[in-house]
């Protein structure tokens, strides 16, 4: 599902953020991608998404090179990677059925799915009852979940979660972990970079550990090297 051979990224200064990476997680999976600030996830992320490109190696992700896919293909290919961001980044003059449903909007899903997909999101993620409320009008671990249905809801293969309860306390931490185990339940990848030693402990999945742009560690959380 997603797949890296040697990867490395130095940007101008020539100094690597990145450096032969190694890195395969099959479909179905939930792993973490662990490291201090600094350590590479960032760049990471951005390599994931075709954002960057890397300076030696190769990405496959679905089957796809990303060195193959051109400029023009680059959002068909980030139709299939649903992202959720630590800071949310909703639409604050919209209610949340319209934040959900603009992701559908966008690539031009015809208005008889999105009035069918949106509610099912916002049911998965508990918040059917409170379609019409604005974002600020949510708390903080509401305001993430409903971007959590934002990024599910065109149905991608791929969860990719930035840091998704670094602004949240320990109550709606537990409840956004619990809510990405189901997603992967129901059969989606799922991938998650943080820093937080205490999440990564707390859910006992596979942790691909960054230290420095360096791979050092791949495991159970007992079995790796702290970043």
């Amino acid at each position: 599902m997603i797949q890296l051979e040697h990867v490395s990224k130095a940007y101008q200064q020539g100094v690597p953020a990145l450096n032969d990476i190694n890195i395969h997680i099959e479909q179905g999976e939930f792993v973490f991608i662990m490291g201090r600030s600094g350590s590479g996830k960032s760049t990471l992320i951005k390599l994931l998404l075709k954002e960057l490109e890397p300076t030696e190696g190769e990405i496959y992700i679905d089957g796809q090179r990303l060195s193959k896919i051109t400029h023009k293909k680059v959002p068909d290919f980030r139709r299939n990677i649903g992202v959720v961001f630590q800071n949310y980044r909703l639409l604050q003059d919209r209610n949340i059925y319209d934040n959900v449903a603009f992701a559908m909007k966008v690539i031009e899903r015809p208005n008889r799915e999105i009035k069918k997909r949106v509610p099912l999101m916002l049911s998965l993620v508990g918040l059917a009852a409170k379609y019409r409320s604005l974002p600020q009008h949510l708390s903080g671990g509401e305001q993430q979940r409903v971007a959590i249905a934002r990024a599910l809801v065109n149905e991608p293969k791929i969860l990719l979660a930035d840091e998704p309860t670094g602004n949240l306390d320990d109550f709606n931490t537990g409840e956004i972990l619990r809510l990405l185990e189901e997603i992967n339940e129901r059969g989606t990848t799922v991938v998650v970079v943080t820093h937080d030693k205490e999440i990564v402990k707390r859910m006992n999945k596979r942790v691909i550990t960054i230290k420095k742009g360096v791979v050092v560690g791949d495991g159970k959380w007992g079995d790796t090297r702290e970043a």
